[in-house]
């Protein structure tokens, strides 16, 4: 690897080429400003983030000190020794954070948000466009009614269930006066008002303009763009020339440099800054053969109407993008310090996404309207490291000549020590911060490795059942609206994790809104337009208000309590099942990563049931696992048997794929030792995370 000294600092040729010649072209920062400012930047921070993450090491050592020595898992026991040992912060006195230069998709538009990794440009642009979608498209094409389209060509009968479904929704969240939306024979706009047939809407309010070809209707905030064009097969079937029924759907999303990628050199890290450099400027594009022909996929333009007043009216065309940096865990080799030491990668993140986000604040109409940058800090443990994020950030603008607070900040709620002091953790970066959300699979991964030492976990099914889970949400929630994040802010949900099971989906997901939450992760674009209609149906304002009132439904004991299973009720036929699901979904995960470079993609399970895969879900399997066989429950040999078991089943399953190498009966096969690894030295991995050995293993 050719390799460049500047300012005392050892960088890749390519990437600094890279930063020179693309990234740096038409800002104001000089190279010499910016790789002076990133080694004063190490110089600082690199020693900050080797303490905290010392820090989490020596608590983790006396947490499992504590079990080892008898200590109860009773939560007021619990508490006591976590505030003896600092686990616990002190909690200071009722704040409201005090963000500003908002945009409104983070502020006041409750609606879907997309997570996508950010080295596949063509998935990063169908995520940037997702800001709209046709809700036949997405009916007619999943399962959303209860079945499958069959068989080749347009279905005529399925097309009617779709439009049937599409205008019974209308019927519910933007009713006529009188009538139905299936009755309608004509749509006109008369005086600025909107007229169906003979009728108009129940709520004049609803009506928020038109365009040539469209109705804008606006509920709870989100457009809807109903298509009028007699011309096509569909509008010319019906009556009042309603061709399609376009939604605004994921309203934002995160640009993943992190858990959905397999970024381990160089050479990967240029590729996702280039990707959100394309972004930021604007000119992203990807071409791909697409049904025999090249297709080229751009940035979507904006969307122009005339409001009922007569003014014209932009609206974006394009979901608001964050970037989701790396935490503090990792280093990478693209860049070395002073010591010969690689930087950490989050350090990196932070300085290059931010400069490269720089283009995006030069520019009218962009991303952000309000002069502001995204960027989600995931696996950040308690307060301090919150507060060493805030630090950083702030240098990263002094050094890039931005005004203080311009990087806005989102708090990933997802381990322990920062669930457990989520207020703090907040105030923290109380100018900042723009997110929170919460997520079970990292969330639960973390509490099996702290509670590692005191006792066998229960199963994953039984686990999500659990009362710290429902006590770990209702508080995520609770906190954020008591720090004022209403109108400031996303408070967040996990991902659908099926992409293939929308039905389901349609049923369960109306939880997230109904529980507050102004946002949460979809899989697909498709998935973003069904969820869409969750808020129309439910006024997240209006339930926010009413949570707010009614203060925490969850203690702190209750988030406290340790899922711990019944060791004796553990039937062997319950053991191997356990054993077998998780090593099967390690190793269709980690199969892809490290010989593929896939970070993230939809891997059968077990049941052969496609399911979104990242490194968070390897990190819940592995540390089951891990955990059992710390405890006894299982042996490694028992372990083994397994993964050699699955490793047959994730080949067959996998067998359509030219690109793939088989595991199971291989010596050599990086990725099984890959998986073994996560397993057997799980116990002994910092925070349970897989990333360590995954970048081992693909290097």
């Amino acid at each position: 690897m050719a390799q460049d000294t500047t300012s005392d600092l050892t960088i890749d040729a390519g990437f600094k080429s890279f930063i020179e010649t693309e990234v740096l072209q038409g800002l104001s920062v000089s190279a010499d400003t910016l790789w002076q400012g990133l080694a004063k930047i190490v110089t600082e921070f690199a020693p900050r983030n080797r303490a905290m993450l010392a820090k989490r090491d020596a608590l983790q050592s006396q947490i499992d000190a504590y079990f080892d020595g008898g200590g109860s898992t009773d939560p007021a026991a619990q508490e006591t020794f976590l505030r003896e040992i600092g686990y616990l912060a002190p909690e200071g006195p009722a704040f409201s954070i005090e963000t500003a230069n908002v945009d409104p998709e983070i502020a006041t538009i409750c609606g879907p948000q997309l997570v996508v990794p950010i080295t596949n440009a063509r998935f990063a642009l169908n995520a940037c466009n997702a800001r709209w979608g046709s809700l036949y498209d997405a009916l007619y094409g999943t399962d959303a009614m209860g079945d499958l389209p069959t068989g080749k060509g347009y279905d005529e009968a399925r097309g009617a269930r779709v439009i049937a479904w599409a205008k019974a929704h209308l019927d519910q969240v933007t009713p006529l006066a009188k009538g139905s939306w299936a009755d309608a024979t004509s749509l006109s706009v008369d005086g600025g008002a909107l007229q169906v047939g003979d009728t108009t809407l129940a709520d004049a309010s609803h009506f928020a303009g038109h365009a040539d070809g469209s109705i804008f209707l606006r509920v709870n905030g989100l457009l809807i763009d109903i298509r009028i064009d007699a011309s096509t097969p569909i509008g010319a079937a019906d009556p009042a020339g309603i061709s399609d029924i376009w939604f605004e759907s994921a309203m934002s999303t995160i640009m993943d440099c992190e858990d959905s990628v397999a970024a381990v050199d160089a050479e990967d890290k240029t590729l996702a800054y280039r990707n959100w450099l394309g972004l930021m400027r604007g000119d992203l594009s990807e071409t791909f053969a697409k049904g025999g022909q090249d297709v080229t996929r751009r940035m979507n333009p904006d969307v122009t109407y005339t409001a009922p007043d007569g003014s014209t009216v932009t609206s974006k065309g394009r979901a608001l993008m964050l970037v989701r940096n790396v935490g503090h865990l990792m280093t990478n080799p693209t860049i070395h310090g002073a010591d010969g030491a690689e930087i950490g990668e989050g350090i990196m993140d932070a300085v290059f996404t931010t400069l490269i986000a720089m283009h995006d604040l030069a520019r009218d109409g962009g991303n952000s309207t309000h002069g502001s940058v995204y960027v989600v800090k995931p696996k950040m443990h308690g307060p301090e490291e919150v507060a060493l994020s805030d630090d950083l950030f702030s240098a990263v603008e002094a050094m890039l000549g931005l005004p203080q607070y311009t990087v806005k900040l989102g708090i990933m709620d997802e381990e322990r020590r920062t669930s457990a002091n989520l207020g703090e953790c907040i105030r923290a970066a109380k100018n900042r911060v723009a997110f929170i959300n919460t997520g079970f699979l990292d969330r639960t991964g973390d509490e099996m490795h702290t509670a590692m030492h005191a006792g066998p976990m229960q199963p994953k099914a039984v686990m999500k059942g659990a009362g710290w889970l429902a006590a770990y949400e209702n508080r995520n929630v609770d906190i954020g609206l008591a720090c004022g994040l209403a109108g400031r802010a996303q408070i967040g949900k996990g991902m659908w994790a099926i992409p293939d099971q929308m039905a389901e989906m349609l049923k369960v997901k109306i939880g997230h809104p109904k529980a507050g939450a102004n946002c949460a992760w979809v899989p697909s674009p498709t998935a973003a337009t069904l969820h869409a209609t969750h808020y129309h149906h439910v006024d997240v304002k209006a339930v926010q208000q009413d949570l707010a009132k009614g203060g925490q439904r969850s203690t702190l004991h209750d988030l406290l309590y340790m899922p711990l299973a019944d060791r004796d009720a553990l039937t062997p036929a319950q053991i191997t099942a356990e054993i077998e699901n998780n090593a099967q979904g390690i190793l269709g995960y980690v199969v892809r990563w490290v010989d593929q470079g896939v970070g993230c993609s939809k891997v059968p399970d077990i049941h052969d049931v496609g399911q979104m895969e990242d490194r968070a879900t390897c990190r819940i399997s592995a540390q089951l696992l891990a955990n059992w066989l710390h405890q006894g429950v299982v042996t490694e040999a028992q372990v083994m048997d397994g993964m050699r078991k699955m490793a047959a089943k994730v080949d067959a399953q996998n067998a359509g794929d030219p690109d793939y190498m088989p595991m199971a009966g291989s010596n050599d096969s990086l990725a099984f030792m890959a998986a073994r690894d996560l397993v057997i030295q799980g116990k002994a991995q910092p925070s349970g995370y897989t990333e360590p050995l995954l970048h081992a293993y693909r290097a």
